[in-house]
């Protein structure tokens, strides 16, 4: 049974949203230096590679990353493939491609390909979902949502409309995945958030996986 890792690795090279915190990972001790044992010391945003977005993360008052269903990160996903030419993730092509029974949906488009090679510095020309589509998803009862690159929303967007339509109707979203690897279809997911226990609870870094179903 195949398993694909969607999991980007975390790395000073890895690129961070503007103004999100910078990666630092240091040692902390080390056998090198005579101590009992190698300890790194990690410090970074909790919106860092893939990770999870919850409701928390833009409305006041709501469901925090601990509190996220495992029933919703776990189960049977469709990867959707988009076209290398499109840049925008509209309602038409929601409409024609996602089907409507399906629960947890990830876009496959042309960011995957941003994590190959040294490059670190952040894009923002990445393909994003339109606010008609967030809201198309929505309607047909999708509980997860995830896209290859660091926001599933276009860059500098002033009121955050995407990710609001999605976390009000506590739909979790799934951003910083490499899918390049992947063929489109239907596999299982599986995606662990660390169980931060926090009065903030935004979102939470996460290992991402896919198993075939047969």
């Amino acid at each position: 049974m195949p398993i694909y890792d969607l999991s980007v690795p975390i790395g000073t090279e890895l690129p961070t949203y503007p103004g999100d915190p910078a990666i630092k990972i240091d040692n902390w001790s080390s056998l090198a230096n005579g101590a009992g044992a190698n300890v790194s010391a990690l410090c970074f945003g909790a919106h860092t590679g893939t990770h999870v977005d919850a409701p928390a993360h833009f409305i006041e008052g709501a469901k925090k990353v601990e509190a996220l269903e495992l029933e919703v990160l776990i189960g049977e996903a469709q990867v959707i493939e988009v076209p290398d030419d499109r840049q925008t993730i509209d309602e038409a092509f929601v409409a024609a491609n996602c089907p409507s029974e399906t629960k947890r949906i990830l876009f496959k488009t042309r960011n995957s390909a941003l994590w190959a090679g040294d490059n670190t510095d952040f894009r923002t020309d990445f393909t994003h979902l339109e606010l008609r589509a967030a809201q198309w998803l929505v309607a047909q009862g999708v509980k997860l949502v995830g896209i290859d690159y660091l926001s599933i929303e276009k860059f500098h967007s002033q009121d955050h409309e995407v990710h609001r339509a999605l976390l009000a109707h506590e739909v979790i979203i799934l951003e910083g995945l490499n899918l390049a690897h992947v063929p489109a279809g239907k596999y299982e997911l599986i995606c662990l958030p660390l169980r931060l226990r926090t009065h903030l609870g935004d979102g939470a870094p996460a290992r991402a996986v896919l198993r075939t179903l047969n």
